[in-house]
C-alpha cells in the first residue's frame, strides 16, 4: 500500500483519493496496483454501492502516468517499463467493466494516465478547473489508456482531432465533446461531492446518482470548440491514411488548418502515424482487443527513440525542441507501421 492512494468507505459510497499532489497526482506503479486491487475487493462487498475517485488538492485530478520514471525505467529496461502498461490498462479494463455506478470528480488537470481512471466510468463531472487533454503526440507516444476506445466514438472528428493535436479542453469543451456527462460550478462542486457520498443508494443507484448529478448542474457557458466544430467535422472525418488529412489541411488554407498543420509539424511523425492508425483501427474493436492493440503498440514504442527525446525536449531539459527519428512522414514505411501492431507472444496482454 501507498499514502499516495487513499481509501475509505462512506455510507454505501468506496471513495479513492489520488493523494500524488505534487506530481498533480500523477499515477505511479504502486497507485495503480493498490486502485485495481480495492476495486476488486469493493466490487464484492455488497455494503459498497457506488465508486467515487477524485484528486487531492485544487489543481489537478490526475495529470498522467509518471512520466520520468517510465522514462528512466525503459532507458534501462523496456520489457519492465511495459509491465507498468500491463498494469494500467488492466486498471482501465476494470474500470469500463465495471459492475457498480463509478463517478470521476475531474476537477483540474485530467491528461493522460487520469483520463484512463475516468473517461470509462459512468459519470464525469467536470468542474471550473477542468482541463482535459491527451498531449502524448508531442513526447513520442500516442493516446493510450483506451484512447483508441473513446476517442473514434466521438462525434465529428474530435476525437481525432484531440488525439493528434494533443489540443486542451476546458469544462465547456469536455461537455459539448462528451468528454464529461455533467458539469458543477466552482461554488456548488464541494457541496455536490458531499451530496452523491450521503445519498442513500437503493436498486437502482445509477439513476439515484443522476438525480443528484442533475441538481447541482450548472451552465459551463460557451464552449470554442463548437466554433471550430463543423471545420474539424470536415476536415478530419473520411480519411483513409494521414496523408490524405495532412493534404486536406493543406489544400483547405483557412486559419484554423494552417494553425492545426503547425501544430502537427512540432509531433513526432511516428506518433502521428502510429495515433492515426490506432483511431482507425480502435474505432472497431471492442474494448478489451482495444487494450490489447495499446500494449503492443506501447511495448514497441519503449523499445524506440521517439518517446525518450520526446520526454527529454519537453520535460527533462525543456529545450522544447524534440529531434524525431524517423524525422518526417515520408521515412515510415508501411511495414515500419506493421510492426507497432504484430502479435507480442508470451508478454501479449491478458484481459479477463
Amino acid at each position: 500500500m501507498t499514502d499516495q492512494i487513499l481509501f475509505e468507505t462512506t455510507g454505501d459510497w468506496g471513495v479513492i483519493t489520488l493523494n500524488n499532489e505534487k506530481a498533480l497526482n500523477a499515477l505511479n506503479w504502486d497507485m495503480v496496483k493498490a486502485m485495481r486491487a480495492q476495486l476488486n475487493d469493493w466490487s464484492g462487498d455488497k455494503s459498497v454501492k457506488a465508486v467515487m475517485v477524485k484528486g487531492a488538492g485544487d489543481r489537478a485530478f490526475c495529470a498522467g502516468g509518471d512520466i520520468r520514471w517510465l522514462h528512466d525505467t525503459a532507458k534501462e529496461d523496456p520489457a519492465h517499463a511495459s509491465e507498468f502498461f500491463r498494469e494500467e490498462y488492466r486498471n482501465n479494463s476494470l474500470i469500463y467493466h465495471y459492475s457498480k455506478p463509478y463517478v470521476a470528480m475531474i476537477d483540474g488537470i485530467v491528461m493522460g494516465g487520469g483520463v484512463g481512471i475516468s473517461v470509462h466510468g459512468d459519470f464525469r463531472v467536470a468542474g471550473d478547473a477542468t482541463l482535459f487533454a491527451m498531449p502524448e503526440t508531442g513526447i513520442g507516444l500516442f493516446p493510450d489508456v483506451g484512447g483508441g476506445h473513446f476517442m473514434p466514438r466521438l462525434h465529428d472528428g474530435l476525437g481525432l482531432y484531440y488525439a493528434l493535436t494533443g489540443a486542451r479542453a476546458k469544462a465547456a469543451d469536455c461537455m459539448a465533446a462528451g468528454i464529461a456527462t455533467h458539469y458543477a460550478p466552482a461554488d456548488k462542486y464541494a457541496e455536490l461531492e458531499a451530496a452523491l457520498l450521503k445519498t442513500k443508494l437503493g436498486d437502482h443507484a445509477h439513476a439515484d446518482i443522476e438525480t443528484i448529478l442533475d441538481t447541482y448542474a450548472g451552465d459551463p457557458g460557451h464552449a470554442p470548440v463548437n466554433d471550430m466544430r463543423p471545420e474539424i467535422a470536415r476536415l478530419f472525418q473520411g480519411h483513409e491514411a494521414l496523408e490524405d488529412l495532412l493534404a486536406s489541411l493543406e489544400k483547405d488554407g483557412g486559419d484554423f488548418a494552417s494553425e492545426t498543420l503547425k501544430t502537427l509539424s512540432r509531433m513526432s511523425p511516428t506518433s502521428l502515424v502510429l495515433t492515426f492508425e490506432q483511431m482507425k483501427r480502435g474505432h472497431n474493436l471492442d474494448f478489451d482487443d482495444n487494450m490489447k492493440m495499446e500494449f503492443r503498440m506501447v511495448c514497441r514504442v519503449m523499445e524506440g527513440h521517439d518517446f525518450f527525446e520526446g520526454v527529454r525536449a519537453q520535460i527533462l531539459d525543456k529545450d522544447r525542441n524534440p529531434k524525431w527519428s524517423p524525422a518526417s512522414l515520408s521515412e515510415i514505411s508501411e511495414s515500419d507501421l506493421q510492426r507497432y501492431f504484430d502479435d507480442l507472444g508470451d508478454p501479449e496482454l491478458v484481459l479477463p
